[in-house]
């Protein structure tokens, strides 16, 4: 009875390692895909609200977003008297885009530079999407025997 719980336990441990390495696979490009998601909204934003006076361009670091969210790149202060500072939950990492003409009205987007950040981000999710589905394919696969 002992050989047999020790095996169930053994069979559970290499379950949970199995289940982590599935998830690792995963987890790089569905936080890619959810970020891209985030931007397009905000780009789309952006757009919509070009001919509002005083309206600030946003957008967001891509790059910057992803290592914090894989935890690369952890921010680490140097002295204990710098602190922590947060935008809210529903706006980390988002920026004001500085823009290159400036208009009389006060508003920042320049709406040819947004259809093109747009453009690209489309794209972008559209591969980051292609790139989820093979790594669920290639698990199926395995997981088939196939």
């Amino acid at each position: 009875m002992a050989h047999y719980l020790q095996y169930l336990n053994q069979l559970e441990t290499e379950l949970e390692i199995a289940v982590k390495s599935i998830e690792n696979q995963l987890k790089v490009h569905s936080e890619a895909l959810a970020l891209r998601s985030q931007r397009n909204e905000i780009l789309a934003s952006n757009i919509a609200n070009s001919a509002t006076p005083n309206f600030k361009a946003k957008d967001l670091d891509f790059k910057e977003l992803l290592n914090s969210r894989m935890g690369f790149g952890t921010v680490r202060t140097s002295d204990i008297r710098h602190f922590d500072t947060s935008i809210g939950p529903n706006e980390e990492g988002v920026k004001f885009r500085q823009n290159i003409t400036p208009s009389k009205d006060g508003n920042t987007v320049e709406l040819h530079v947004e259809q093109l950040q747009f453009s690209e981000n489309v794209m972008r999710y559209q591969t980051s999407l292609e790139f989820l589905n093979r790594k669920i394919a290639g698990l199926m696969s395995a997981i088939k025997g196939e």
